[in-house]
């Protein structure tokens, strides 16, 4: 699957990587679909979901469709109905804002328009008040009790220094410094489903929908890129070192490593 003609050194936008991963989900979709011979009518009849919203969804036509939170969701119930796994795949699609004009507003699906009058600005301007006074006085309450209980002053630690021990003739000299290991690796561990891409010195070393549970480990002599669609559901361990989340739920986060020279 190529990458829309985009080179490896450059960032990758939201609306890229969203676009990206539904024709990855909308392929394994459609698949399905015509494994079971249904029609695009047949389907669209049982779920209640329009004709061309299941089409853009195959196609991975995201400017079709409506706000990233929909489309989550018409990605599970059309999943389900085909007997996928509708919470997997409906959750390695990213749900992070993207400015991307849609022809369709998600408003004109299911919901109302909802209009504000004059009194619930008027309240919402009293409550931002309130709100920022309790900010001004936590604050201001904290500074007075810092300053009130300063810190107290460390005592000096003297120098542990030792002699060798009498009698001793040879003094062995111990490096503190640890061993640099030129490469870069990077482990990834999926709490929750999500897209992934790793780029390797240049070279894609893997791309595609990894399941919750999913450990896996690259290795980089000089650079090591990871793309995840839902960062909030992956784990990132670079040289072994402590686990660090990648990011938010359903957000779109690129990260790039690099070799210890």
């Amino acid at each position: 699957m190529k990458w829309c003609g985009k080179k490896q050194s450059e960032p990758v936008r939201p609306i890229e990587a969203q676009a990206e991963i539904l024709r990855c989900i909308g392929d394994k979709i459609r698949q399905k679909r015509l494994e079971q011979a249904l029609s695009i009518e047949e389907v669209a009849a049982k779920t209640l979901i329009r004709q061309h919203l299941l089409v853009a969804i195959e196609k991975g036509l995201l400017e079709e469709l409506p706000e990233p939170v929909y489309i989550q969701k018409f990605i599970k119930q059309y999943a389900q109905f085909l007997g996928l796994n509708g919470e997997e795949l409906a959750s390695s699609f990213p749900t992070s804002k993207s400015n991307r004009p849609h022809n369709q507003p998600a408003w004109s699906l299911i919901l109302p328009v909802i209009q504000l009058r004059p009194i619930h600005l008027y309240v919402m301007y009293i409550i931002a008040i309130a709100l920022a006074v309790s900010t001004l006085s936590r604050s201001l309450s904290r500074n007075e009790a810092q300053t009130n209980n300063p810190l107290p002053e460390l005592p000096l630690v003297a120098d542990s220094t030792t002699a060798p021990p009498k009698g001793s003739s040879k003094v062995e000299s111990v490096s503190s410094t640890p061993k640099i290991n030129k490469q870069i690796q990077i482990g990834v561990t999926l709490k929750a489903p999500s897209w992934i891409k790793v780029v390797a010195d240049g070279k894609i070393a893997f791309q595609g929908l990894l399941p919750s549970g999913t450990q896996r480990t690259w290795v980089a002599k000089d650079n090591l890129t990871v793309l995840a669609g839902n960062a909030g559901g992956v784990l990132l361990t670079i040289n072994q070192k402590e686990s660090k989340q990648m990011g938010n739920l359903g957000e779109v986060q690129e990260l790039t490593f690099a070799a210890p020279i």
